[in-house]
């Protein structure tokens, strides 16, 4: 008996070190693959029923029907009845960047101090996360890693979640610097008696020139070669040459016209909105202005008390109607395990009235572009990276969305969670006899 207990002992504290070993990341593609007869949904609107796919070296070689007569070439995969989608790319996420939100000690998306462009997600993100683990089953293979808290919360990576270390994980790195706009009203604290109800802010205006004279300054010392180092200064030289994209947290119709303003009049051009309730009603700046609207996850209660009721779920629709280039985001409550559910957020959009395709462009071809990655990735394209997956149904439908294969830049990757293959390893041999 008392060996039997040692034996259960030791295989137990085996099995918890396991849970916290990293699972294994793919090795680089060696040899070529062709996918033949599923329908391809290329993520640009465009669906190929009967398709053929084939990628080498980790880009994609081909893509038409597979009624053509074409040499196939290494592994082929009979995909009939199945469906092909490009990668997912979840835009705005705070992954690897909090892995137990009451533990302190892995919670670091937010650092001490509110001007904080040079604070970079990328060294904070961790390509161990279980977190980040998880939502390879659902197709979610890429992430705009960002950083939360302050006015200017910092930049933004973008990720792949398969992984050693951040340096592999990184496909763009410091893509975007973030800020948060103030809002211009403001609700009193009703635990100290004051009024709940919504009121003009005060303050909004020394907030905004705080803002202002914080990028003036800026501008200011990269343009004079300042001889003393300031590294906040430094981090927004992207924003000013053109290779950085400013993503404006922001909301309201006259928050959204002031940060524009304030931003193109500082020579900034490359704006992304966040959030942007009642951007539709400034649906022309914004387009002439050629700025892109990352939206919120759409299970979620309108905000205005004169909305209608399902403004969250049909916001996707009102905005392209308009004309204006729309992806999704994830933040919000509960954001990193909600992640996963990203192509289930955006088949809710799909039912109020944009349709599946276009749904899909959200967290793959418009996604893509808006990030600016889509010379790569985001779509089913030749020359782009084969980050693929195949379904046995309809990934916008959490109950079609179940995942055959899957690759990223044409490795073929684990769509198992470590706990899961644990659990298969380990639930037949300690079951209660």
């Amino acid at each position: 008996m008392k060996k039997q207990y040692i034996y259960s002992l030791l295989c137990f504290l085996l099995f918890l070190g396991n849970i916290n070993a990293q699972q294994t990341p793919a090795k680089k593609q060696t040899t070529a693959y062709t996918i033949e007869g599923a329908t391809a949904h290329l993520g640009n609107g465009e669906v190929i029923e009967n398709s053929l796919i084939m990628f080498d070296n980790g880009k994609i070689t081909f893509v038409g029907s597979a009624m053509m007569r074409i040499a196939r070439i290494g592994t082929i995969i009979n995909a009939k009845g199945k469906h092909i989608y490009p990668g997912f790319i979840a835009a705005n996420a705070s992954l690897g960047l909090v892995e137990i939100d009451a533990v302190r000690a892995t919670d670091d998306e937010d650092e001490v101090g509110s001007m904080l462009p040079h604070i970079r997600s990328l060294i904070a993100y961790n390509a161990e996360s279980k977190v980040v683990e998880s939502m390879r089953p659902n197709g979610v293979f890429m992430g705009q890693i960002t950083p939360r808290g302050g006015t200017i919360s910092g930049t933004s990576s973008i990720m792949q979640f398969d992984a050693w270390n951040w340096e592999d994980a990184a496909i763009k790195k410091d893509d975007a610097i973030h800020i948060n706009w103030p809002n211009s009203l403001t609700r009193g604290r009703w635990w100290l008696g004051e009024d709940p109800s919504l009121k003009t802010d005060k303050n909004y205006s020394k907030k905004v020139d705080k803002i202002k004279s914080f990028f003036s300054d800026a501008k200011r010392f990269l343009t004079n070669s300042a001889t003393t180092e300031n590294l906040p200064f430094r981090a927004t030289k992207g924003l000013f040459n053109g290779s950085q994209k400013i993503f404006i947290h922001v909301n309201g119709e006259k928050e959204i016209t002031d940060a524009i303003k304030s931003f193109k009049s500082l020579g900034i051009k490359n704006i992304v909105l966040v959030h942007a309730k009642g951007a539709e009603n400034v649906a022309d700046l914004l387009i002439k202005n050629n700025i892109s609207v990352i939206i919120e996850r759409s299970h979620r209660i309108p905000n205005g008390e004169d909305d209608d009721y399902d403004l969250s779920y049909k916001n996707a629709k009102v905005l392209i109607d308009k004309g204006i280039t729309v992806g999704l985001g994830m933040e919000g409550q509960m954001e990193r395990m909600n992640t996963r559910n990203l192509p289930f957020y955006a088949g809710t959009y799909a039912a109020f009235g944009i349709g599946k395709e276009e749904a899909l462009k959200m967290i793959t071809g418009n996604n893509a572009k808006i990030l600016g990655i889509d010379n790569f990735v985001g779509t089913l394209e030749v020359g782009k990276d084969a980050t693929l997956f195949i379904s046995e149904g309809d990934a916008l439908d959490m109950r079609g969305n179940i995942l055959t294969d899957g690759f990223i830049q044409g490795r073929k990757i684990s769509l198992e969670t470590h706990q899961t293959k644990l659990w298969k390893r380990y639930s037949n041999k300690y079951k209660t006899k």
